[in-house]
């Protein structure tokens, strides 16, 4: 891990679980596997802490154990989860925008928890609908179930591994379970078990803390059951599987910009056919048929099959080759090669980032080199018709930001400058590394920079929760209006108005962070494919 990703998950780990985690967090990160003592005595904290920490961090898949040859145990972070801290957000905006308020919440509760039990998650989900809800009615269990299937069924959550997901532990005392170890059977990761769970959820008690402490002694009797099979079966989210679904809807806007909404509908539909059975390193999807294609797409597209045929035709002949053909048979066979389209699409941005940072000019000659590989300062000239001049300083310049290399060849064993060949080009991958961890730094200063804006603003900020707490407590107990106008009229005209302008900056650096983070995952997923295929 660079030094600018261990930034940002030291960052993420202190926002999001506090400063102990974040100190052994960013310790594991740092040096590597370490057991306990050596964790104890390098960050200078007690081991009680240090557990706890530790247990945080195994809860939520950060770190994990192993046993060394020597019979002590070490612990490892997980570098790259620690990153995803930073896409929970789109996480789940994206539960929300597939399964509506349940699929949200039911994410965002293995998110806060890590893993939970099935039962344990439906409940939790179920009484926090059921609170929102103004017209006294309460959301039942199996409706929470039903969703929560759904995303199991499209891999969107899955079984924890582990040593036949039973939860056994190890019966020597003192030392934490065996490692954890993949199920054999891929299916059984996705599959619910059946439980029947009765009831419906719950909402809090506003009444003394006597009458609280009396309710909550008394078993709930409506609180799920027949649930006994899921106890020792923990569920969490499965990451690959929304960042493939990331990776889909980036391929289909890509194709709805470059052709037409009629293009990206079809590539959707041979997307979601292949979403369960493609993995997610896959360089191109399982091969469809045009007839399977055309049954496949959604009732509000009235197309024929031979305008079908001719779609598939123009993706297939496109320059793009986001589609291509693999056989001739049903109609023809039809494929999405997504390592090509991930590559175009971080293409895209590394032309893009070029024509904001160095101008128009600058983008042609970037694309140009793209196009032709390889060219002289003469050959780029003619080609992209800019003065010789400017084309040196734009060729200078983004030589120097490492976004366009040279290669020398010489024509004779004495490299004399005369006789020797300048070649300009630009290597991707190595700019897309570099452009990562500037996007890794950026999203680091945004970070910094919101909790610098907080800290300033801690004293009005506390001021206007204790305010609001106020009011909420009047309105409960009926208060009349002119009571609650006199108890908001504390925070002055001055102090209203920097409070807006906190908010609307927040506003302003979290949006950012998502937008950079949606280059990230662009860079990331070229950067890992370009990997996997030259392993």
């Amino acid at each position: 891990m660079t030094a600018m990703e261990a930034q940002l998950s030291s960052l993420l780990l202190r926002e999001h679980y506090g400063e102990i985690v974040e100190r052994v967090g960013t310790f594991l990160i740092r040096t590597g596997a370490q057991p306990l003592r050596v964790i104890v005595t390098e960050t200078a904290t007690s081991t009680d802490q240090v557990k706890k920490a530790l247990c945080v961090l195994l809860q939520h898949g950060l770190v994990t154990y192993q046993m060394h040859k020597r019979g002590f145990v070490e612990y490892v972070a997980q570098s790259e989860r620690c990153l995803r801290i930073l896409r929970f957000p789109r996480y789940i905006y994206t539960a929300k925008t597939l399964y509506g308020d349940t699929g949200e919440l039911i994410v965002e509760e293995l998110l806060l928890n890590g893993k939970m039990t099935l039962t344990h998650s439906v409940k939790k989900v179920a009484d926090r609908l059921t609170e929102t809800m103004e017209d006294g009615k309460s959301v039942e269990y199996s409706e929470v179930l039903a969703t929560f299937t759904q995303l199991a069924d499209t891999h969107f959550v899955h079984r924890c591994p582990g040593i036949n997901n039973t939860g056994e532990t190890s019966s020597t005392e003192g030392r934490p379970p065996p490692a954890p170890t993949l199920s054999t059977n891929e299916k059984e990761m996705f599959t619910v078990p059946k439980v029947t769970l009765i009831g419906r959820g719950k909402r809090r008690r506003s009444s003394d803390d006597d009458e609280g402490a009396t309710q909550s002694k008394k078993p709930r009797k409506d609180a799920g059951a027949e649930s006994g099979q899921d106890d020792a079966i923990y569920w969490q989210i499965n990451m690959v599987r929304f960042h493939q679904h990331f990776r889909d809807q980036a391929i289909i806007s890509a194709v709805s910009n470059k052709m037409d909404q009629t293009s990206s509908e079809i590539v959707r539909t041979m997307l979601r056919m292949s979403e369960i059975t493609t993995s997610s390193g896959a360089a191109y999807t399982q091969p469809l048929s045009s007839n399977e294609i055309f049954r496949a797409l959604p009732a509000g597209y009235n197309i024929s099959k031979q305008v079908l045929d001719q779609y598939l035709t123009l993706l297939a002949d496109d320059p793009l080759e986001f589609v291509g053909r693999s056989g001739d048979s049903g109609g023809g066979m039809f494929v999405i090669n997504l390592h090509k389209a991930v590559a175009s699409l971080a293409t895209s941005n590394l032309e893009s980032i070029v024509q904001e940072r160095f101008g128009s000019r600058c983008a042609r000659i970037f694309r140009l080199l793209l196009r032709k590989r390889h060219l002289e300062q003469k050959q780029v000239e003619d080609f992209a018709m800019i003065p010789a001049k400017e084309a040196k300083d734009m060729l200078y310049r983004m030589l120097s930001a490492n976004l366009v290399t040279l290669q020398e060849i010489p024509k004779t064993p004495d490299h004399a400058p005369s006789r020797t060949i300048y070649l300009y080009a630009v290597n991707s991958l190595p700019a897309a590394r570099m452009l990562l961890q500037r996007c890794y730094k950026t999203v680091a200063n945004l970070i910094e920079r919101r909790q610098f804006e907080t800290k300033e603003n801690k004293r009005l900020l506390e001021k206007s929760q204790r305010i609001e707490a106020i009011i909420a407590s009047m309105q409960a107990t009926g208060a009349e209006e002119s009571q609650l106008q006199e108890i908001e009229e504390m925070i002055t005209a001055p102090e209203r108005q920097q409070l807006e302008n906190l908010k609307r900056n927040v506003n302003k650096l979290d949006a950012s962070e998502i937008q950079v983070d949606e280059t990230i995952f662009i860079l990331e997923s070229y950067v890992n494919s370009t990997r996997a295929k030259s392993s």
